[in-house]
């Protein structure tokens, strides 16, 4: 640092007019020689600095500014690559997709015509079956309904004919009948020819 200030001190000094417009130098366009010494100096020295201790900050900063660059390109070109594949997987599988849809389809009409026929020979079969059922069921009912009748007719008919005969019989007439009724079981040798003569 010391020789610094010595080196400065060596410098030639420069002459400086002052006046009422402040300090001026003696030449209209250059500032004095001495002046430009002492700044080119002043320059070289900062410059050599800034050489040695910035520049490889900068030159790191920019070789790191490169690299940062280099990587995203480098990444932005895969991930185009990768787009690009992923692009024509989603092409064939949407091929795929169609074919499987028509697959499917096709699988779909087979499953629901076999349905169907399924369906309308167990239907066939039921109605088959409801109809034989039903025949059965009115055979029955007819036959009850016959079998009731020819009951409710006899029972009439009973009925009617205790009626008839007692309306028509006169006594002297249900007379003879009992009368030829313990004739004939008489005739028989029964119990009640005995009874009858006693």
């Amino acid at each position: 640092m010391s020789s610094l200030y010595t080196t400065i001190a060596l410098l030639p000094q420069v002459a400086w007019d002052t006046d009422d417009k402040g300090v001026t130098s003696d030449g209209a366009i250059l500032p004095p020689i001495g002046e430009i010494v002492l700044q080119t100096i002043a320059s070289v020295i900062i410059f050599g600095l800034l050489f040695k201790f910035a520049g490889p900050a900068i030159k790191k900063f920019y070789a790191d500014r490169t690299e940062r660059i280099q990587r995203e390109l480098d990444e932005a070109a895969a991930a185009k690559e990768s787009a690009v594949g992923d692009a024509a997987q989603i092409r064939e599988s949407l091929g795929d997709i169609a074919s499987e849809k028509a697959r499917m389809q096709a699988e779909a009409d087979v499953a629901a015509a076999a349905l169907l026929a399924e369906g309308r020979s167990r239907l066939v079969a039921e109605v088959a079956e409801l109809e034989a059922r039903a025949s059965a069921e009115i055979a029955g009912l007819a036959s009850r309904s016959g079998d009731e009748l020819r009951g409710e007719i006899s029972r009439l008919a009973g009925r009617a004919i205790d009626l008839v005969v007692a309306e028509s019989i006169t006594e002297s007439t249900h007379q003879q009948l009992i009368e030829d009724f313990i004739a004939t079981v008489g005739a028989s040798g029964g119990p009640v020819s005995k009874g009858a003569s006693s």
